[in-house]
């Protein structure tokens, strides 16, 4: 706390600041500090008056015959006895006829909270001079022990031992439970990200078995692609001679540039609407997990409590609150979309590497790029569902064989499983990417209220190197 040593107390601007002045009256080694009430209407007035006492060797606790038995003093001097700091107690304004039994009274409640030891004064009420100061009589006693503690500096040195162990003693005290709490904090932390991070997880592993069972071949996929390959027709014809079919095939693929942004148009909407669904249900998942404990609910309500206040600052455009963290972020449609466009070009990308060689290249140059690429994205979307090895299914997984006979007569068997495999382990990772920033908004939560779970040991630690060092 800041000096001063002005002659006149300073105003509220003041506040905190320490007021030094000489006295001879006071004996060398005592220094007398004038604490606010701890019970001042003022807020900042409690919090100093706490302040003082917790960094005082003595408390020369003032309390008067009208108040003593009140609870907001003996809170205090409770604290004062857990921590066996060094208490003298001065009765203030006692009534003559009553000051016996009211200092026989407040002695014994001394002795019941561990103070029996406390030095006790007991001022009669009287009449003050001009300057508001008691008699010298009436306050002898407490200015004799005062001066006799001065005096000696091994009783001076007792006090501030006393005090200081006590204090010590009660900080120790109070790190076990304390180290307690910081780790079942820091293990709760843990539990809620391994929530949220489970929610998403299962969202992840979701979107990937819908891409292979036939879940994207429905609606408006599967129309397209029908569109584009003449399903039926060809179905027909698989059993036939392979020069027929290539000529079919040739017919069907070549020069379709329409029909194949209409399949990849209907693909990406279908892939954006899945990854929108289970984005959705994962942000759902994590929120109620979280929204079944206290610790979740905290941190659901602050969360939201700074997205609206973000939402509704300068600039924002109308009152709109800010999406909850169990619904989808403003960012995810513009991000999923990204995610299926960046996809497809790899899968495009894919197959012209993959017919690098001469041969190649000529049979895809017969078929499009694009046909082929849409052919390895139908094919991947049923490669879990078993395609059928006949030509009897027309409908779902069944019209993947035609993609798949496709990328077979310009690939080879082989090739063909292997660029399946590398499209899906990218659809995979864009998507663990995408799920991850979504799961980021919980982790950016939880990094709002950060616990470090070596904590609790090095406190424990700590206590146990302070205890052995008294």
């Amino acid at each position: 706390m800041a000096r001063t040593t002005a002659e006149e107390p300073g105003g509220m601007e003041d506040a905190g600041q320490l007021r030094l002045v000489a006295a001879d009256s006071v004996p060398r080694g005592l220094a007398v500090l004038d604490a606010p009430d701890i019970d001042s209407v003022v807020e900042a007035n409690r919090d100093l008056a706490t302040q003082l006492l917790s960094a005082a060797d003595l408390w020369l606790f003032v309390t008067t015959a009208a108040r003593y038995s009140d609870a907001v003093p003996w809170e205090f001097l409770q604290s004062a006895s857990d921590r066996s700091t060094a208490v003298a107690v001065v009765l203030d304004r006692a009534p003559s006829e009553t000051i016996d039994d009211i200092t026989g009274h407040l002695a014994q409640m001394l002795l019941e909270r561990g103070l029996g030891d406390s030095p006790l004064f007991s001022i009669q009420e009287t009449v003050v001079d001009g300057n508001g100061m008691l008699p010298q009589a009436a306050v002898a006693g407490i200015k004799d022990w005062l001066i006799d503690l001065a005096a000696d500096a091994e009783a001076r040195a007792a006090v501030v031992r006393r005090t200081l162990q006590g204090a010590v003693s009660a900080m120790v005290k109070k790190t076990v439970p304390f180290a307690a709490a910081v780790k079942a904090q820091a293990d709760t932390a843990v539990e809620l990200r391994a929530a949220a991070e489970s929610a998403y997880e299962q969202g992840v592993q979701d979107i990937a078995k819908a891409c292979q069972d036939g879940t994207v071949m429905r609606g408006e996929v599967l129309a397209r692609w029908q569109e584009f390959v003449g399903t039926g027709e060809l179905l027909k014809g698989l059993q036939s001679n392979g020069g027929r079919l290539r000529d079919r095939l040739k017919s069907s693929l070549g020069n379709k540039p329409a029909e194949t942004r209409d399949v990849s148009d209907a693909i990406q909407s279908g892939l954006e609407s899945l990854l929108a669904e289970h984005a959705t249900a994962s942000a759902e998942r994590a929120e109620k997990a979280w929204q079944e404990t206290a610790a979740g609910r905290q941190l659901l309500a602050s969360a939201q409590v700074r997205a609206d206040g973000a939402g509704s600052g300068a600039g924002a455009e109308g009152n709109d609150a800010a999406p909850s963290l169990g619904a989808l972020s403003e960012q995810f449609p513009a991000a999923a979309s990204r995610t299926v466009r960046e996809w497809q070009a790899f899968v495009l990308d894919l197959v012209r590497r993959e017919g690098a060689d001469k041969k190649s290249t000529a049979k895809i140059l017969e078929y499009g790029v694009n046909g082929l690429g849409l052919s390895l994205m139908v094919v991947m979307f049923a490669s879990a569902a078993g395609i059928p090895k006949d030509a009897a299914a027309s409908a779902g997984a069944g019209s993947a064989v035609v993609g798949q006979r496709l990328l077979e007569a310009v690939f080879g068997d082989k090739a063909v499983q292997g660029m399946v495999d590398k499209a899906r382990e990218d659809l995979d990772g864009k998507v663990h990417a995408l799920m991850d920033a979504e799961f980021a908004r919980y982790l950016a939560v939880l990094d709002q209220h950060p616990v470090d779970a070596e904590t609790a040991r090095q406190l424990t630690e700590a206590a146990r190197a302070v205890e052995d060092c008294t």
